[in-house]
């Protein structure tokens, strides 16, 4: 993109907000953009640069707002565009920046170009869509849709399919047709040109399909590998740097893509700063690591921390000269950290404070899901009535004749979406502060000891360990630009690393588990000076730095002199 020399994206620190369950300022149980406005000062507290905003376009929320019904109207429930003008303008004023998502994989089924597509198959907008019809009596091919389900869905009055990766109500954008990109990228400047600061694709990497759409017969004689045909396509980068050249190489911006199923070597290709793609993109490997491989998220199992380890590890090598890395440990799509990878209970404040240490002192830009900055947890609703996330209510439906009642539940209460977004707790009155309303889904029942007023006033909350964190990402270049190499590689329970650059390291030492655990420094590492820059437990004083012990879930960052 433009002035890639300053490259601040590196150098930032992401907050999503989820704006349906951060804050609401009218009532009517359901966050908006005046709700937001109100906690910038909370954000600027913390300390973060950028704020990547979940979508508040028009939409009838099927898919909590990523069924886009207008690329350039506000919705209802969130306010108006004046309201959206402020919150830019007031974030700005503070030196934050504003990414906001963009969907366009696919568009809501009330969009206006969907219904003239459907009208009649010459229609000038049919072609914005993939429609097919169907092959001897049955649908154009058995492809499931991730919510579960047909990925096909029939049109009576054109009698031909319209293709949906997601939804019914999500029909998928043909990017074959140039004058739909056309449209998306006049889009595309109209919120860049509102002087917004970047966008994360939704689903990005699934824009591309025609080679596994042209032939059916293909597919059926299973040429094409099912499972991988929704993923990467032949054109995806070809569309990418059109979008590229059209419209991001116009504005200093920072692109993230939300791209699943990628690998490092694909990775690099969509961020090769040469190749005028994306600067980062959200790989999801590490998400996979605690269910039963080639089972769906559902089915689970123990995270081993050697395979976290290899992982993450993998993924800092494989983009070390080429590419960068997006770092996190959740969304609004995924489960709450301490809950999935840390101990959400006894020891809820030292994990939080754990993790939070592995993924900022890594290489590349991290990201912070609202409420993770107080350690939320997990929610246990009883009764699948309180659920609202449509992938849930689907997996519920699907699993709960063959299943034991029991299982499906627990399945939801580790892995469902509703995890992520439970309203943000504020303090301890009345649904957490987050409003004078009945929220739209239920408040976790834990927030009268977990919330952001209790966390502001004790210096030792997770909340002042996140701002101490990014405070020194500003502070070191070393936590930007510092080489990532993993230690004590095989050690079952410490998760360990050095970042170095020039004549400083940095000495990155965890406890995964609640199990006290000596560490002893690797003979490799010469030391001349250190000093101990961030821990979570109270270090005792002239404590030698070759061999110490850990507590449970203790975190410990060294600067060294080598």
């Amino acid at each position: 993109m433009k002035n890639q020399t300053n490259q601040w994206w590196k150098e930032s620190v992401v907050y999503q907000i989820y704006p349906r369950s951060f804050y609401d300022s009218n009532k009517d149980g359901i966050g908006d953009i005046k709700g937001i406005i109100s906690k910038l000062d909370y954000l600027s507290e913390l300390g973060v640069d950028v704020v990547w905003l979940s979508p508040v376009y028009e939409s009838p929320n099927d898919d909590n707002g990523y069924d886009i019904s207008h690329y350039e109207r506000i919705m209802d429930d969130f306010g108006t565009m004046d309201d959206w003008d402020q919150l830019l303008n007031d974030m700005h004023e503070r030196g934050m920046k504003l990414v906001m998502d963009l969907v366009v994989n696919h568009t809501s089924d009330e969009h206006a170009w969907f219904a003239e597509a459907r009208k009649s198959k010459d229609n000038p907008y049919r072609d914005y869509y993939i429609w097919r019809p169907g092959e001897e009596g049955s649908k154009p091919t058995d492809w499931e849709a991730s919510f579960g389900g047909s990925a096909w869905d029939y049109d009576e009055k054109t009698e031909e399919y319209y293709l949906h990766m997601f939804s019914k109500k999500q029909p998928d954008l043909n990017w074959e047709n140039p004058e739909m990109r056309s449209s998306i990228y006049d889009m595309m400047k109209f919120w860049l040109d509102k002087g917004i600061d970047g966008f994360r694709m939704d689903v990005i990497n699934m824009i591309s399909k025609k080679e596994f759409l042209s032939s059916y017969q293909d597919y059926h004689n299973g040429s094409i590998e099912k499972k991988n045909y929704e993923f990467n396509g032949a054109r995806v980068h070809d569309f990418l740097q059109e979008m590229n050249q059209e419209v991001l190489s116009h504005y200093d911006v920072m692109t993230v893509g939300e791209c699943p199923r990628v690998s490092p070597d694909l990775a690099r290709l969509y961020t090769d700063e040469a190749r005028n793609e994306l600067n980062m993109v959200f790989q999801f490997e590490h998400m996979g690591l605690d269910k039963i491989k080639g089972k769906s998220k559902w089915d689970l199992k123990p995270l081993r921390l050697l395979d976290l380890k290899q992982n993450l590890t993998k993924w800092q090598k494989e983009l070390e000269q080429i590419g960068w890395n997006s770092l996190y440990w959740n969304n609004h799509d995924q489960p709450r950290a301490v809950s999935r990878f840390g101990d959400d209970t006894t020891y809820r404040r030292e994990s939080a404070k754990m993790l939070a240490t592995v993924l900022h002192m890594m290489k590349g830009t991290p990201y912070i899901y609202q409420g993770e900055e107080i350690g939320m947890t997990n929610v246990h609703f009883d009764s699948i009535d309180s659920y609202k996330d449509i992938e849930t209510l689907n997996m519920y439906k699907e699993r709960i004749l063959g299943q034991d009642e029991k299982d499906v539940m627990h399945a939801i209460h580790v892995k469902s979406r509703d995890n992520a977004r439970t309203p943000m707790q504020w303090d301890a009155t009345h649904n957490a502060g987050f409003t004078e309303g009945t929220p739209w889904i239920e408040v976790n029942p834990n927030f009268t000891d977990i919330n952001v007023e209790q966390a502001l006033l004790d210096q030792d909350s997770i909340f002042h360990y996140y701002k101490k964190l990014i405070e020194l990402r500003k502070q070191h270049e070393i936590i930007v630009h510092g080489k990532y190499d993993l230690i004590l590689e095989d050690h079952p329970a410490i998760f360990a690393y050095t970042r170095t650059l020039g004549n400083e390291m940095l000495l990155v030492v965890n406890n995964f588990y609640s199990d006290n655990v000596p560490f002893i420094l690797p003979d490799t590492i010469h030391v001349d000076n250190y000093e101990l820059m961030i821990s979570n437990y109270e270090v005792p004083c002239g404590e030698q730095i070759k061999e110490f012990n850990l507590r449970s879930y203790e975190s410990r960052v060294y600067k060294l002199t080598i």
